[in-house]
C-alpha cells in the first residue's frame, strides 16, 4: 500500500451540534495512529491545524520519539512517527502528496455516517492498485465539516456494529478501515 496515507483533520471539523469548530489534538492519537499506518504499511500520516500551539505540541511529541530519548528508548515508536507530518490545512497536505508521488491523489472521506454515494472498503480496496495517491481523510470531534467531505473524491461506507450506537475513536477506525484495505 506504498500509495496510501491518512490525514487526521483538527480543522474544519464539527461539534455535536453539527457546527463548524476546530479541535485540540490528543497526542494519543498521534501515536495510534502512527503505529496502525506504520503496522499497515501507509506511505504518510498527516495531521492537519491550523493552531500554532497545537502544531507546535505535535512537532515536540514527534520529535521527542524521532530525535529525542524516547526514539533511542524505542526505536519501532520512532519508525512510525517518522511517518507523521504536521500541516496547516488539508489543502497543504494534498500539495505534499502530489509533490512526493508526481501523481493525481484521490481524497476520500470517512464518517460514522451513511451517504447515498458511500462506497465499501472492498470497492476502494480495488481502486488502491490504480495510478494515483490515496488519502483516507478523517475528522476529530464529530467528525468531518460538510464543506470538507464534499470536497473529497470518494466517501467510505461507515463503521458500523451492532446496535445504533456508533462513535467509535478516531484511532480504531483507522485501524479497522487499514485492516479491512489490507486483508480479506
Amino acid at each position: 500500500m506504498d500509495n496510501l496515507y491518512l490525514a487526521l483533520v483538527h480543522f474544519p471539523v464539527v461539534n455535536k451540534k453539527n457546527e463548524p469548530i476546530g479541535s485540540a489534538l490528543t497526542t494519543i492519537d498521534l501515536h495510534d495512529m502512527a503505529r496502525a499506518s506504520m503496522t499497515f504499511g501507509v506511505r504518510g500520516f498527516y495531521v492537519i491545524t491550523p493552531f500554532q500551539d497545537q502544531a507546535d505540541l505535535a512537532d515536540q511529541v514527534i520529535r521527542h520519539w524521532t530525535h529525542g530519548a524516547g526514539g533511542r528508548l524505542n526505536p519501532s515508536r520512532k519508525q512510525a512517527l517518522e511517518l507523521v507530518r504536521v500541516t496547516q490545512t488539508f489543502e497543504t497536505a494534498v500539495e505534499q502528496i502530489y509533490a512526493e508521488r508526481n501523481q493525481p491523489v484521490v481524497t476520500i472521506a470517512t464518517s460514522a455516517k451513511k451517504h447515498k454515494n458511500s462506497v465499501s472498503t472492498r470497492k476502494l480496496k480495488q481502486r488502491l492498485g490504480s495510478n494515483a495517491s490515496h488519502v483516507l481523510v478523517f475528522g476529530t470531534a464529530w467528525g468531518l465539516a460538510q464543506e470538507l467531505v464534499d470536497n473529497c473524491d470518494l466517501q467510505l461506507d461507515p463503521i458500523t456494529g451492532t446496535g445504533d450506537y456508533n462513535h467509535l475513536s478516531v484511532r480504531s477506525a483507522a485501524s479497522i478501515y487499514l485492516d479491512r484495505l489490507t486483508n480479506d
